[in-house]
C-alpha cells in the first residue's frame, strides 16, 4: 500500500527534521548551559535531553511486543538534576535516537494497523508514532527556547532569521550564524 510506506517515509523525515534541530541546538550550547534552570519547576537542557532519551528508549525497545512504558525505565529519575557533562549527554541523546531510528526502519506495512500498548492503554501504531512524533516536537521546542534564552544575540537561528523571508523567498538568502 503506496499510503502506508508514504507514512513510514513521512514519519522518518519528520522524525530526522527535529532530531536535526535539537542537534543544531545542542551543537550551540556550552556545558555550562546544560545544566540553567530558569526556576525549580523548569526543567534544563539536560534535563529534557535525558528524559527524552529515556522515553525513546522505553518506547522504542520492543515496540511491537512490550508496553512502551517499561518496568527498568525510572521516569522520575529522568527529571532529576544530575552532573552529566555535555559529552555523556549527547551519547544518551543519539542512543535515544537511534533505538527510535531503528524500530521505525523495522515496521512494515503490516505493522500499521497492529495495536502496542503505552503505560498498558491500547494504542494503533499509527497512533503511537503520531504520540512519539508530538511529544518529540514538544520537548525539541523547549530545548530551543532555553537554548535561545541562554545564548542571547549569540544564537545562530535553525531556520530564516527575521526580516530575511523576502531574500529567501527570491533566493538571495545568506544564512548568518
Amino acid at each position: 500500500m503506496q499510503v502506508a510506506n508514504n507514512y513510514l517515509t513521512s514519519v522518518k523525515w519528520i522524525c530526522s527534521y527535529y532530531k536535526s534541530l535539537g542537534d543544531k541546538t545542542l551543537e550551540q550550547v556550552h556545558d555550562q548551559h546544560i545544566h540553567v534552570q530558569y526556576n525549580q519547576s523548569s526543567n534544563s537542557i539536560a534535563i529534557i535531553v535525558e528524559h527524552m532519551a529515556g522515553n525513546m528508549i522505553s518506547r522504542w525497545t520492543d515496540f511491537l511486543t512490550t508496553d512502551g512504558e517499561k518496568e527498568w525505565r525510572n521516569r522520575d529519575n529522568e527529571f532529576e538534576v544530575h552532573s552529566i557533562n555535555k559529552s555523556a549527554l549527547l551519547i544518551e541523546w543519539e542512543k535515544g535516537w537511534n533505538c527510535l531510528f531503528s524500530s521505525i526502519d523495522a515496521l512494515t506495512e503490516e505493522d500499521l494497523i497492529k495495536t502496542v500498548t503505552i503505560r498498558k492503554e491500547p494504542h494503533t501504531v499509527i497512533e503511537a508514532v503520531n504520540r512519539q512524533v508530538g511529544h518529540l516536537a514538544y520537548h525539541i521546542g523547549q530545548i530551543v527556547l532555553i537554548a535561545k534564552m541562554l545564548l542571547d544575540n549569540k544564537w545562530g537561528t535553525l531556520s530564516i532569521p527575521k526580516g530575511q523571508s523576502k531574500e529567501f523567498n527570491t533566493g538571495n538568502f545568506l544564512r548568518k550564524k
